[in-house]
This record gives structure tokens, sequence and C-alpha cells, in this order.
């Protein structure tokens, strides 16, 4: 029997690129839901976000390069991604390929129902461009996180600083999937208060 391809992929990849949100907010909830991955509830902000996320595409066909500092470029929606090597899989909302350039070819682009572009927003993005990259062989200097309530794009450069963070976030992660062993709660005890994952913590408030 033929292997199932997406299994695969799954396989050689365990972690999505959003999860690196749930590491970055609280390590333990990645934790928990990679062991318990049937427990958490779809809450509304996530129905919401994915929505949002959807019916940004039909404005952006409608937008110009310019809202990203561009003349031109060729924009390409839901572009999935895979690599063995970070142990990733995702999703990019969309891709700008540049064609002639020879020091930039790709700019990745992440719908976000946020106004903020924090570090875990950035951290998605940097993981984004290394994947096409390396899917690719182009050059991924930056890429824009656009803020769906604001209307706004973001610029993140893709540099050295921030590629590092990626690595070390992704060598935490995956040492504690092949330990399985619980990482440390969040320092800021204000996120653990309405957490759904509280009640399997026995050494937060």
């Amino acid at each position: 029997m033929l292997e199932n391809p997406a299994h695969r992929i799954e396989l050689e990849s365990p972690f999505r690129v959003t999860d690196l949100k749930q590491w970055v907010y609280c390590p333990r909830i990645l934790y928990y839901l990679t062991c318990l991955p049937d427990v958490r509830p779809i809450t509304y902000k996530m129905e919401a976000g994915v929505e949002a996320g959807q019916e940004e595409e039909g404005r952006e066909l409608r937008r110009s390069l310019r809202t990203y500092g561009l003349a031109e470029g060729r924009r390409e929606f839901n572009v999935t991604v895979t690599s063995a090597h970070l142990g990733l899989r995702g999703t990019v909302d969309m891709v700008i390929w540049i064609e002639g350039k020879k020091d930039e070819h790709l700019i990745p682009v992440d719908y976000k129902y946020s106004r903020l572009a924090g570090l875990h927003y950035r951290l998605q993005l940097a993981a984004y461009g290394m994947m096409l990259e390396e899917m690719d062989g182009g050059i991924a200097r930056r890429g824009f996180i656009y803020a769906i309530p604001l209307r706004r794009a973001e610029e993140v450069r893709l540099d050295r600083p921030l590629r590092e963070k990626l690595l070390v976030a992704l060598d935490a992660m995956h040492r504690m999937l092949t330990t399985e062993k619980m990482p440390l709660a969040t320092p800021q005890r204000n996120k653990c208060v309405a957490c759904e994952f509280r009640r399997f913590c026995n050494d937060v408030i």
C-alpha cells in the first residue's frame, strides 16, 4: 500500500508554523496540544480570524502592490510550504514573486486579525520566508504582516537575528517533543487566569 503523502509530510514536519504562536505565548500550551490534541475547543476568535483571512483575499486582488512598496510582482495565495529540515509545515496567505531581481525574489505576506505585529507573528513570517527559500531557491529578505483591522501592511525584515530567534525556538520545541518533558509555564502568570489549560497545571495560580 502506498504511503499517504500528507501523512509523510506530517511525520517529517511535526509542527505547524502557527504552533510558534502558542510556544511564544506559553510553551505549556503547545505541550498540551501535542499530547492532548483533542482537548482544545475552537473559539469564536479562531473562527473569526480564519473567515477574515478568506475575505481579505478578495480585497487583496483589488489592492495595488504599492501597499507593499512594489511597482510590480505576481501574487499567489495559500501557498503550501513544508521543511523536513526545520520540522515545520504551513500555508502562507500570500507570496509576492518578483521576477528579474537577484537580491530579492519572494516576499511572504501573512494576514492577521490583530492590530499588533508581536514576536510570535514575526517568527511565523521568518519561518515562511525560510521555507520558501528552501523550496524555491530564491531569497526572502523581508515580509509583511497585514493587519486586517487596520487595513495596513507592516514590513518585517527577515534578518539574521530574527532567524536565529526562530531556530532557538524550534530547537526547544523539538526537544520538548522528543523528551515529552513538560516545559516551564510562562512567567507572566496573568496569562494563566483565563487559560483553558489551567486545570492541567498544578504549579500556577
